[in-house]
């Protein structure tokens, strides 16, 4: 009865480990991605092996892209018996996005079924994005998506001054030499020599400051087209960015940043004083060298300066606009007739 009580339980917990062992084997396969083990393992499934009467696509995070934004498509495929799979991804389905075919119009679309949208407002302006989906193995199965280009999303343009320069580290002292060995004969005793001390480590130095923000400019005008739209071109360092927003639920943080300062760098450590040599009496150590001082953090850099010129149209809807330049000059506003930007 005991044997039978212990083979019982030793095979338990052998079934147990196996169990363990064969979970976390396929979390193993599941990571690495490969789609031949993972359809396999009936995680995933090939799309030419099943039939198909239709197809829809949808965006996960729902409808309209902004500028400068993603957004993923999840697809709907269903089968004859009225069962739906769905893809990959934000989707969390069984459909490999390697058995679909997306195209979009206007933007751009990666393997991932996930499309995107250039900064630059310009190249949407005006526009709808437009995206195909098909199905090479189901040549006769397609659908297609219209997403509207949207503004009323919180955009930001952010500037950094750079950041100061590390300390040096300290250099580390040097170890004392070990005193010379003495004599142990009871006979002709002699004491062993003292050990050096070890020298002091340097301090480590100071990290740089960071620099000011960049000076930044921005223009803001009205459009009045089907719908109110504030056009913003924002400049520093050379370069200027442009936005559209929407001022119903739209907004444009703009910030310039001073640059951290630099950290400082680590005091050397102080070498060990060498040992007393072996003698009667035996020589004393020598001391160990101070380990020199950690060097002093750089100072952070202040916000720079903001100026912003709005054309009168505008100055209902300022508040759109936010700025930040911490430690940095109050911005300055100046209205007056500002051209469309493009």
């Amino acid at each position: 009865m005991l044997n039978h009580f212990v083979i019982a339980a030793s095979s338990k917990i052998f079934q147990s480990r196996v169990k363990g062992v064969c979970l976390g084997l396929a979390a193993m396969l599941a990571l690495t991605g490969c789609a031949a083990v993972q359809v396999k393992l009936g995680m995933k499934v090939y799309l030419e092996k099943i039939p198909i009467t239709s197809i829809a696509v949808s965006q996960a995070k729902g409808p309209g892209i902004a500028p400068g934004e993603k957004s993923p498509l999840v697809v709907t495929v269903t089968e004859p018996d009225g069962k739906t799979l769905v893809t990959e991804g934000q989707g969390h389905g069984k459909i490999l996005w390697k058995d679909l075919t997306v195209t979009p119009s206007v933007g751009a679309a990666n393997k991932k079924g996930v499309v995107s949208l250039p900064q630059d407002p310009r190249i949407s302006d005006g526009k709808t994005m437009h995206v195909a989906i098909t199905v090479p193995s189901h040549p006769d199965m397609r659908t297609e998506l219209d997403i509207p280009v949207r503004y009323d999303r919180k955009f930001s343009a952010n500037f950094y001054g750079t950041s100061g320069s590390s300390g040096s580290n300290g250099s580390d002292g040097m170890d004392g030499s070990s005193g010379s060995s003495g004599s142990l004969d009871p006979e002709h005793p002699s004491p062993g020599g003292d050990g050096s001390d070890g020298t002091n480590g340097s301090n480590g130095q100071n990290g740089g400051d960071g620099d000011d923000g960049p000076s930044v400019h921005v223009r803001v005008t009205l459009r009045q087209d089907n719908h109110l739209l504030l056009q913003i071109g924002v400049s520093a360092e050379g370069r200027e960015s442009l936005y559209l927003v929407d001022p119903q639920g739209g907004s444009l943080t703009v910030s310039s940043d001073g640059g951290s300062g630099g950290s400082g760098g680590k005091g050397g450590r102080g070498g060990r004083g060498g040992s007393g040599g072996i003698g009667s009496p035996n020589g004393s150590s020598g001391r160990d060298g101070l380990s020199g001082n950690d060097g002093s953090d750089g100072s952070p850099g202040r916000g720079g300066s903001i100026a912003v010129t709005y054309d009168p149209q505008v100055r209902p809807y300022l508040d759109v606009i936010r700025l930040s330049n911490p430690g940095g000059p109050r911005p300055v506003y100046k209205e007056e007739p500002v051209a469309a930007l493009w």
